[in-house]
């Protein structure tokens, strides 16, 4: 698609990628940044083939996806116990265990749950997809990706409790 303006799709869904990739990688920085780089590289490489029947957010978080668990496939299962800190410098010790301790506890909860309430609550919260969207990834309807995403919420509340 010739008429596309490639910075300006960067300038604009920059932010959303990472955070996708953020969550993808339990929250590694590092990684979700190559995954955001390289998915973005990959775009510009085959803008040319983007038809539109997606958004292109949609498009993008699709490679970023591909790029993750193409990513995962060649790596050897490891367990990763740890999300990296991130500190706010206005919060005192205590406000930052704590909120630590909160990231963790959602990310483990996320990570848990079962696909494709994953997935779908991934892609509506960090990539910031509408349910039309996400239907059009799974091939379903608008409907379908609604009733997932409530239900993945209702089941990330009981185990908060």
């Amino acid at each position: 698609m010739n008429g596309l303006d490639f910075e300006q799709i960067y300038k604009t869904y920059f932010e959303r990628v990472y955070h996708y990739a953020l969550f993808l990688t339990q929250g590694d920085e590092h990684r979700s940044e190559e995954i955001t780089q390289e998915t973005f590289f990959k775009a510009l490489r085959k803008i040319d083939s983007f038809r539109g029947e997606s958004s292109i957010n949609t498009w993008l978080c699709t490679i970023a996806k591909n790029i993750y668990f193409s990513e995962q496939r060649k790596k050897k299962p490891e367990l990763i116990d740890e999300i990296p800190e991130r500190s706010d410098e206005s919060a005192g010790p205590e406000d930052t265990v704590i909120a630590h301790t909160q990231a963790e506890s959602l990310y483990r909860r996320l990570h848990e749950l079962p696909e494709p309430y994953k997935e779908v609550f991934t892609l509506r919260v960090f990539a910031e997809l509408s349910f039309k969207e996400i239907a059009q990834l799974f091939g379903k309807n608008e409907n379908w990706a609604c009733v997932v995403f409530h239900r993945a919420k209702e089941r990330l509340k009981k185990e908060d409790k």
